[in-house]
């Protein structure tokens, strides 16, 4: 992965109150207006509010199998906060990438809009390999039943539900990582290509 030049420990803090005021205000709605996807879109940004916590080494990352608690990650003072290494970052950022092709994927595959790629003989085989090579770069747990493990299983073998969690987890970790390792000239058009 190419070197990326971080955000600004600053521009991390201008975020994460940026993100903070509407995660509060939705966090109220709640569950009044749990069907709302304004609502339910914003407080899946709490993923992306984690992340940037966690780069400034004030929270532990959760597995992707698990969201943030939003109204802790709400009461996080930032003050003494301060930015974790590159490498750090950008490792955590290809998990959240690899997380996010899983679930691309999985979608692709069950539209059949995607092709398998030559030299491969099945979808599973393709998972399998990048669940084992995720795994030996120390990007993912163990594999089980060769493909991604979450909620005590394989990936394939989720419910419909638990694929819904872990696809907005993804998406939004992925989306904050990107950001703080600088793509997007703004927190809405940051790329989360896979």
């Amino acid at each position: 992965m190419a070197r990326t030049k971080l955000r600004s420990r600053r521009e991390v803090l201008d975020r994460i109150r940026a993100l903070s005021g509407p995660l509060q205000v939705a966090l109220g709605m709640l569950p009044d207006r749990a069907g709302d996807p304004d609502v339910i879109e914003t407080v899946w940004q709490g993923e992306g509010l984690g992340v940037l916590l966690w780069s400034l080494g004030l929270v532990e990352l959760e597995p992707f199998d698990r969201p943030f608690d939003p109204e802790w990650l709400l009461a996080t003072p930032t003050a003494h906060g301060t930015m974790r290494a590159r490498a750090e970052i950008e490792h955590a950022r290809e998990t959240a990438r690899l997380w996010h092709w899983r679930v691309r994927t999985d979608e692709l595959r069950g539209r059949d809009s995607v092709d398998l790629p030559a030299n491969w003989d099945s979808f599973e085989q393709l998972v399998a390999v990048a669940a084992m090579r995720g795994y030996e770069r120390g990007l993912l747990p163990s594999p089980l039943l060769g493909d991604f493990p979450a909620f005590g299983t394989g990936y394939r073998g989720l419910r419909p539900a638990q694929r819904g969690e872990i696809a907005s987890i993804a998406y939004e970790r992925h989306r904050a990582f990107n950001w703080l390792c600088g793509l997007g000239r703004a927190w809405a058009e940051t790329p989360t290509a896979t």
